[in-house]
Order: structure tokens, then C-alpha cells, then sequence
């Protein structure tokens, strides 16, 4: 799953590093996510809240994708023999039984260790969390989806969860919030496969709908090209439009919240917006390497996304 869609959260905090931390080099990817995960502005209890969080969804989607530290200290510290080291599903199982320690018991990884008070604080459930290695557990075992319905139910596991949690940690849950949330995660989730098709496939997953595949007559051959043909523009075109609806329907929920969670919020969605029109500049032909927004168009829909007008 690799970078957290906003869907998965971002952070931008210095202070990630800490000396004989052994969880400091996870935290430090939040500097390469696609959001800022705990950025200035916010109080700091949340940003230390979001971080506590950030490490532990950034720590599931490396033991899925098999981007772990070398060595075996994760492992080791979730109990599993160093013969198992490389094996995902036995390092997931053993993460969910210490995620089940955060709530009833100490846990043993330094991250969890972590997300503890924070679970306390704020009165998180298991659910969440449980989704997230879920999804993790659902990518060594599905590679290919045939319906948008079964991507939508992945991204129910995969990315919603963040966006419900950035809700419990801010206490501005409901149920409307949650509904609004779970749209634009979802579809930040789309947005990054899509510029992420060539990666993706080169870990032998394809996050494109088969049956959309089929009705824009693209073969798995046409996502292994250097460039996109028209058929594979036209597909990537499609799939855009869906996330780009997504955001709008989940845009109202920017309005419902006050003060610098709007700004976080009008963030998430406004790197989606951007992300899509740097999509649609490429032309859509995502296989090169993912699109970027510039920092001028980000800007310019953060703008947008805080009046209102899209």
C-alpha cells in the first residue's frame, strides 16, 4: 500500500526523530507521504496524537509491501522467529496481537508502544487499526479486483480508516462527518493507484477494475509499456472522473469543521483535487512515473477548497 493515502494521513514534524528510538526511522517517512501527516499549524496533542497513528499505519503497510527495515529488529520485536522475518502474513498476525495488547495489556513494539496513550487519550477503538492490517493481509492474498464495488470495499479497509481516525483524535466524529470522510478517503486512495499503476504492477497488483479493463480493452501487456496508448489513457480518464466526484461529494465536509482542522481537511482534499489535474495534464498517461501537482497548483485548491467554490 506504500505512501498512506490521505486516505492516508500526513505528517511534517521535525521532533519524528528520537535518539534510541527504535520506531524513528518509520516515523521519518512522514516526511514523504503524500500529505503532511501532524504539519505546524495544528495543537501540538494532536499532532503527537497523529503521529502516534501515522506509526502504526505506516508501520502495517511496510510489513505488507515487504519494506521493512534489513536485519530482522521488527520481527524480533513482535516475536516472530527470524526464520518467519520475511513471511508478511506471520509478521501481520503478530501485529494484530500486539495491536490487541494496546488495549488490554503493555505491547512489545516500541510503536504501539507508542499509540497506547493516545488510544487512551481519545478513546480509540480496535476497529480502525483492524482494517488497516486487514487490507494488508487482503494484498498478499488479492492482486486483481474484478468490479469498482470490490476496489470500493478494499478502500473500505485500506484508506477510510485514516480519515475516521484524524475524526476520533480531533473529537469532531458523526456520523454524517465519518460518511464525508469515508468519500474522500476513498478517493485519494483511487488517485494514488493511479499514479501508481507501474509500480504497483511491478509488485504484481493491479488496482484497475477488471471489468473496466475490459470495457476500455486494456490488457495487462498495455500497463508494462514505457507510455500509455489511447486505451489506457482513456481508462485512467475514467477512473480520475470517479475520484474526482468522490471529493466533491466529500467536500462538504471541510465546512462542518472550524479553526486549523478545516486547514488540515481542506489539505486532503485539495491534494486530491490537485493530484487529479496533474493527472489529466499528463494526459493522462500515468505509466512514466506519478503525476505530481506543483506546490502553486496545491495552493490554489487549498484556496478553493476553503471557500467553497468546487
Amino acid at each position: 500500500m506504500r505512501r498512506l493515502p490521505a486516505g492516508r494521513l500526513m505528517v511534517t514534524e521535525a521532533g519524528a526523530r528520537r535518539a534510541g528510538d527504535p520506531g524513528h526511522d518509520t516515523l521519518d517517512k512522514a516526511a514523504d507521504e503524500n500529505f503532511p501527516v501532524a504539519p505546524f499549524f495544528l495543537p501540538r496533542a494532536w499532532r503527537e496524537d497523529l503521529m502516534a497513528v501515522y506509526g502504526f499505519a505506516r508501520l502495517v503497510d511496510d510489513i505488507g509491501d515487504g519494506d521493512l527495515a534489513p536485519g530482522g529488529a521488527d520481527a524480533c520485536l513482535l516475536g516472530v522467529a527470524p526464520e518467519r522475518a520475511d513471511d508478511r502474513l506471520a509478521l501481520l498476525d503478530a501485529f494484530e496481537a500486539d495491536l490487541h495488547r494496546v488495549f488490554d495489556a503493555t505491547p512489545r513494539h516500541p510503536l504501539l508502544r507508542r499509540l497506547q496513550p493516545t488510544v487512551r487519550r481519545r478513546a480509540l477503538t480496535p476497529e480502525p487499526f483492524l482494517g488497516l492490517i486487514a487490507a494488508n493481509r487482503q494484498d498478499q492474498l488479492v492482486t486483481r479486483y474484478e468490479t469498482y464495488e470490490d476496489l470500493l470495499a478494499y478502500c473500505e479497509l485500506s484508506a477510510n480508516p485514516v480519515g475516521r481516525l484524524v475524526l476520533a483524535v480531533t473529537g469532531t466524529t458523526t456520523p454524517e462527518r465519518v460518511r464525508r470522510s469515508d468519500l474522500i478517503c476513498t478517493a485519494l486512495q483511487i488517485v494514488e493507484h493511479l499514479q501508481d499503476v507501474a509500480e504497483d504492477l511491478g509488485r504484481d497488483r493491479i488496482y484497475l477494475p477488471a471489468e473496466d479493463m475490459k470495457r476500455f480493452h486494456v490488457q495487462e501487456a498495455d500497463l508494462a509499456t514505457p507510455s500509455a496508448g489511447a486505451s489506457v489513457r482513456a481508462l485512467v480518464a475514467f477512473e480520475a472522473e470517479r475520484a474526482r466526484e468522490l471529493l466533491n461529494e466529500g467536500a462538504p465536509l471541510v465546512g462542518s469543521v472550524h479553526g486549523r482542522l478545516k486547514l488540515l481537511l481542506a489539505g486532503f482534499v485539495a491534494g486530491g483535487r490537485a493530484a487529479v489535474e496533474a493527472i489529466a495534464a499528463a494526459d493522462f498517461d500515468v505509466l512514466p512515473g506519478p503525476p505530481r501537482p506543483g506546490k502553486l497548483r496545491l495552493l490554489r485548491e487549498v484556496g478553493v477548497t476553503l471557500r467553497g467554490e468546487g
